[in-house]
Formats: structure tokens, sequence, C-alpha cells
């Protein structure tokens, strides 16, 4: 498409949850050169035990609200959020409608063959729905139906390697279709390690594990009260800090109080520049990732990593260079902690080597030109 006028682009994603695709999705939002790209975005209500990322941390950004267009699957209120969509489709008439998460990318796709069936459909997988998240009967619907919407869609990016070698295996899309891209962030403050602890009231000579994600089951927040255990009875001089929220939050920090463990509870914070500045290695413990922004936030810090191999997470941590993969166990990951707490060199050659890999292949700049540059191909 040769035009002088920028290319109109609509951004549709489920909802804004504190999370890896509200941050990206926010950070495009504000950094589209405006010559280039006029967009915007689409968004249903967060649930109630949900932190809204645009009324916590992205307050500048304008988004168009749709009622049923959230998480939660109703037939009712999801036919009421594709009427609606595709009324904001027909009034923005967009040259690309680009979805991200798996219910946004449903309705605003098949929103987007009805309303605008000119426009090009661009769809993200954050992460995807295959393991962790249903049974078998359930996952072979989720596979159907990507696999049928992948026909109309023009380009299909992936966020990581291992979540684009796990749609393909499945038939999701063929391989010309896809393009993997990187979150890329912008850079993280770094605080002084003392004076960050000191605002946060925590203890200068302990070693701080920090976790910074939703507490809910695909996350597996039950791994950290093994390791917490571990800590308590080995390493006593151990704490865990824990960086958000979710379903499980109250189950948890339950477990942790009656068991009188070292788990500190920060809830979701907007200052996680100090609280990764304050810690000295980073855990996720899920059973399933797309490619977690908060391994990229800690790689950026300095911070060794200790990670389930699940997802792309071998995409921001490479074993035995700035961190440690295991399976997706409490004894995997145990054994990784006692690792770095017993090297104080491989923490420190980690951390120096996370932060060059991640200057080197996550920058917000990349992120963004490489998203305007696949826009102007498709047309």
């Amino acid at each position: 498409m040769k035009s002088t006028r920028p290319i109109k682009v609509m951004h549709v994603i489920a909802r804004m949850n504190v999370g890896g695709p509200a941050v990206l999705v926010a950070d495009l939002m504000r950094n589209f050169d405006s010559q280039k790209i006029d967009s915007i975005l689409v968004t249903g209500y967060c649930d109630n035990n949900e932190s809204d990322y645009l009324d916590e941390v992205a307050t500048d950004l304008k988004a168009i609200r749709l009622p049923g267009l959230g998480r939660s699957i109703s037939p009712l209120k999801d036919v009421n959020a594709f009427f609606l969509l595709l009324h904001e489709i027909w009034k923005f008439e967009p040259d690309v409608i680009h979805t991200h998460t798996a219910k946004a990318g449903v309705l605003g796709r098949v929103a987007g063959l009805v309303a605008a069936p000119r426009a090009r459909r661009v769809h993200t997988f954050h992460g995807h729905l295959l393991h962790g998240y249903f049974g078998s009967g359930k996952t072979q619907i989720v596979i159907f139906v990507e696999k049928l919407l992948a026909l109309f869609t023009a380009r299909l990016i992936a966020i990581g390697n291992s979540v684009k070698r796990d749609l393909l295996e499945v038939g999701v899309g063929r391989e010309p279709k896809y393009e993997v891209i990187f979150p890329g962030l912008q850079l993280l403050q770094i605080h002084p390690k003392l004076k960050a602890r000191k605002q946060l009231g925590l203890e200068s000579d302990k070693k701080y594990f920090v976790f910074v994600g939703r507490l809910t089951q695909i996350k597996r927040p039950d791994r950290l009260l093994d390791i917490a255990r571990f800590l308590k009875l080995n390493y006593p001089d151990t704490h865990i800090l824990i960086a958000g929220a979710g379903e499980l939050l109250a189950n948890i920090k339950d477990k942790s109080d009656s068991e009188g463990l070292p788990m500190t509870f920060l809830g979701w914070r907007n200052d996680i520049d100090l609280i990764l500045s304050a810690a000295d290695i980073a855990i996720l413990c899920s059973d399933n990732e797309g490619i977690p922004l908060t391994l990229i936030q800690a790689a950026q810090a300095g911070l060794p990593i200790i990670s389930t191999d699940v997802g792309s997470v071998s995409d921001i941590v490479s074993h035995g260079v700035n961190g440690l993969l295991t399976e997706t166990t409490s004894d995997g990951l145990i054994s990784a902690a006692k690792s770095l707490l017993d090297s104080a060199s491989m923490r420190d050659d980690f951390g120096k080597a996370g932060q060059k890999r991640a200057h080197q292949y996550f920058t917000s700049e990349a992120m963004v030109k490489r998203h305007e540059r696949l826009y102007s191909q498709i047309l």
C-alpha cells in the first residue's frame, strides 16, 4: 500500500492486567513514530482480583474499553463485545488489526473479517495455551480454533523461538507466516543495593531471592514455599521477596505465615527497579511461559536467574551463562538455588553476562522498529 498518511493500526487485547502483554502493548503505543503509525488501543476490563496496568502504571495511555472483552468467558457478554468491536472497527477503519491474547485474538480477527475484510490481521502469541491450562479435550479445541484463524491472518508474531516451535508442531500456521520479535523494554533504573534495601526496609547482610509475577496456578507459587522451607533449614540468612498478587496470594501467604517461612509479600509494585536492585537472585518457577519480561528486567539489573525451562525462557536465560534452567520441579529449583548461594563468583559472572545479553537483544527501540517494518511489509 503506497500512501503518505500513517498506517492505521488497531491493537485489540482482552485486558491490560499487570503482566507481560500489557507492558509490551503499552510500550508499542507510546513509542511508534506518529508519522508512520496512527494507533488506537481497544481493551476490556480486568477481573476483580487483578491489577489494571492502565490504572496502576500506564496512566498516560488512552484506551477504548469494551465490556465483555475481558478474560472471563460468557456467551452473552462475548457476543455483545463482538458487536461493540465491530462498531469500533467501522469507526476507525484500520489498515491493520493487531490482536493480542487468546480471546481477543478470536473476537478481534473474526470481527476484522466482517467489518474490515481488506484490513490486514496480525496476531501476537505472547505465549500459548498448549501446556498447563486445560485438559486434552479443551486444548484440542484451542488448537483447532488457532489453526482456523491462522488461515485468515497475514502475520503471526511469536515473542520467542520456543513459542513459535510449539505452535508449528501442532500445526498452527505455517513457517512463512511467522516472525519472532523479542520483547523490548526501556532500560531499567539501577539503584545502589544497600540504598535500595534501606528504602525497602530490608536487612543489609541477607541474601534475597526475588519473584515478580502473578500468583496464579500456572506460575506455581507453591514451589516458592518448598524453596523457602529449604532455605529456612539450610540457609537462615536468606529470604524470598514476592512482588505480585493473584488468586493464590492469600493461600500462599497463610501457609508462609503459619510455618514462619522467610518470605515477604510486597503486592503489586510500581518500583520493580528498586526491588530488583535490592535483590541477589531472580527466580521463576512456572509450568508454562511465553517470554517473561520480569526475567529481562532481572537481567538488566545484573541478577543471576533461576527458572524452570519452559516456553521461551531459554531465549533470555542461557543455561550456565547468565542463569540456571531446571526441570519443572521444586527439587530442581532448590538444587539451582544451592549452587548459586554457594558461589559468589558464579552469581557475579551470571549477572554481568545477563546485563550484556539484555542490552543486546531486548531493547524497546528494536521491538518498535520491527513492528513498524512488519506493518509496512504486509500492506
